[in-house]
């Protein structure tokens, strides 16, 4: 992983143009592991390899609350961006250059701590 994390802006629904961490909705049945590696093989085509659990963020957004499971993942191939508009490649300090979701800048602190004790 290095110093970088993979993050995406939206190509679509109601907050394109928001820049996010890939990932999506659990499914029926799965876990939350489960579940990441799927979204992420769907919205990047790769498999990852999940490094460890960053914990869980809860944020209420006017029409949802969202209950979010986070990771450090390893990409195990190239990515290819089937639903973001664009994708960067960002240290903690280049944080700031995207606009983040609300939800995805509380993960923030605790990536920034992640890449600090060195994954």
């Amino acid at each position: 992983m290095g110093d970088k994390v993979l993050a995406v802006e939206r190509g679509y629904g109601e907050f394109k143009g928001g820049w996010e961490f890939p990932g999506g909705k659990i499914e029926q049945g799965e876990t939350p592991e489960v579940a990441i590696k799927r979204e992420i093989d769907e919205e990047l085509g790769i498999k990852i390899e999940i490094e460890r659990r960053l914990g869980r963020i809860e944020h209420d957004y006017p029409s949802f609350h969202l209950s979010m499971d986070c990771f450090l993942a390893r990409p195990l191939g190239d990515p290819t961006y089937r639903e973001a508009e664009d994708h960067r490649f960002l240290r903690v300090d280049e944080f700031d250059s995207v606009n983040f979701l609300p939800a995805d800048r509380k993960v923030l602190p605790l990536i920034a701590s992640a890449l600090r004790e060195g994954a």
